[in-house]
């Protein structure tokens, strides 16, 4: 289903917004110092916008947790001397009213408040009447649903200048990522609310430098409208999330490198496009044709069951299946967990139309 929320045409009044938006800073602001030489160097590179943490929710205590309110005195330096933008995180009520008052410009919720709808609502309802951008980061679990509440709680107290950042979602097991960036979902979010700004944050998806780059690439691919990346002079020794930031040579680095993408081909490449989407179009209808084959042969094997009173599911026969698929799939080029995912979805939907015709 298509949302339809009230979003303006600039997502920052006053600068270029056009893609991709870069975003860059600390993850904290650590001192006076740090603060204004990242400033100055990440502004030499032409952002727009620095962002640094004041307040950092810590999953345990007694680690740094950001340096407070008077760290909004530094950004309301970095606005005077370097003429960018500012952007923190608030995760209350006390932290939009301390922002506001100091000038920031860009307010974005964290993934652990995105995942309250009783926290976002009472920051959506101290933002009545205030003209301020306003970024949603994606709940901690992959959640599109909740992620589409919060915006849409925040778009309903009158915020239209707002958008969305996508940084990865918290898994069980091991991961290439410190949070899996599950790309599917900020697609469904785009589908869902047609027009919103997305911005990807690859430092808080790759947990490490060296993998910033690569996910750089993917949201532009993509059609992302930002990047906002953690960006500190000295990391190494930064005070919290030391591995996943950057130095501003980096981001340079980063920033000459990225190849950006058209979202339409020119006239004369635009009949080979059509063609090779009718091909996609035409084996799509294949494919559920085949879906549709396979569940009749599923319901028939139902029948089957129902009449010598045998169980639906039968776990090592769908063990051995499920292993077999994979490594067909395998053999044909296909990931491993895409084959996964696939099959689960094709048995999950056998067993409904099973299910169907036992309790017929």
């Amino acid at each position: 289903m298509e949302i339809k929320l009230k979003i303006a045409e600039a997502l920052i009044p006053g600068i270029d917004c056009s893609k991709p938006l870069m975003i860059a800073g600390p993850c904290s602001a650590e001192t006076e110092e740090q603060v204004m030489e990242a400033a100055r160097q990440v502004a030499s590179l032409g952002i727009k916008v620095f962002r640094a943490g004041i307040w950092k929710p810590r999953t345990r205590p007694n680690v740094f947790e950001g340096v407070g309110s008077e760290g909004l005195v530094w950004l309301r330096r970095v606005k005077e001397e370097t003429r960018m933008k500012v952007a923190t995180e608030v995760a209350n009520v006390k932290h939009v009213y301390e922002a506001l008052k100091n000038g920031v410009d860009v307010l974005w919720i964290g993934a652990r408040t995105t995942a309250n709808p009783f926290a976002v609502q009472e920051i959506a309802d101290s933002l009545r009447g205030v003209d301020v951008t306003v970024l949603v980061k994606n709940p901690v679990n992959p959640d599109v649903e909740l992620w589409v509440g919060a915006l849409e709680r925040v778009n309903a107290a009158g915020i239209t200048h707002i958008g969305a950042v996508h940084r990865g979602f918290s898994s069980y097991g091991k991961s290439n990522y410190r949070n899996d960036p599950h790309w599917q979902i900020p697609i469904e979010l785009r589908r869902r609310i047609p027009g919103l700004p997305i911005i990807n944050d690859p430092s808080h998806i790759s947990g490490k430098r060296e993998l910033i780059m690569e996910l750089c690439q993917t949201a532009i691919d993509l059609d992302f409208d930002g990047l906002i990346v953690e960006t500190h002079c000295d990391p190494d020794h930064a005070w919290s999330d030391a591995a996943q930031q950057v130095t501003p040579q980096h981001l340079e680095y980063i920033i000459k490198n990225l190849v950006l993408r058209k979202q339409k081909v020119d006239n004369r490449n635009a009949v080979t496009l059509e063609e090779l989407r009718m091909q996609i179009d035409k084996l799509d209808d294949e494919v559920l044709q085949i879906m549709e084959q396979r569940m009749l042969v599923a319901e028939k094997i139902g029948m089957f069951k129902k009449e010598n009173n045998v169980t639906i599911l039968q776990s090592k026969r769908w063990t051995e299946l499920l292993k077999k698929r994979i490594n067909a799939g395998m053999s044909k080029g296909l990931g491993e967990e895409f084959v996964k995912k696939i099959y689960s979805a094709i048995h999950e939907e056998s067993i409904q139309h099973q299910k169907m015709v036992m309790n017929r």
